[in-house]
């Protein structure tokens, strides 16, 4: 379909694993856990049974921040990380507004069609 590719999605526009990983930032926000890497994955997976490769994690995370959808900061190195310190994210409120459309627009898009796709 014409003017459907995902070059032609207007600039705020976030895809699908994008709205998942900032979900996952604001869900560890909330419980007052440290929102880094590995917990983000292992949250995603979690709550969608998805498996995601690491790269895939870090690489979206730096997208975003260079979005200004998310903000990091390191925290302290350790023994165990080979003395890296973790990088540690937060949900800008630009990155609120654009999760909140995002999820906004799959509602409304599920709307009417329950009788298809049940409940969410």
């Amino acid at each position: 379909m014409p003017g459907t590719s995902p070059s032609s999605a207007p600039p705020g526009s976030l895809g699908e694993f994008e709205t998942l990983l900032l979900l996952a930032v604001l869900h560890l926000t909330e419980q007052r856990q440290e929102a880094y890497g590995s917990a983000l994955r292992e949250e995603i997976a979690a709550r969608t049974g998805r498996a995601v490769p690491r790269g895939s994690i870090y690489i979206t995370l730096d997208r975003l921040e260079e979005k200004g959808l998310l903000a990091s900061r390191e925290a302290g190195a350790s023994v165990a990380r080979g003395n890296r310190p973790k990088r540690l994210f937060k949900v800008t409120a630009a990155g609120v507004r654009a999760v909140k459309a995002s999820v906004t627009a799959l509602a409304l898009m599920h709307r009417g069609l329950e009788s298809v796709l049940g409940r969410i």
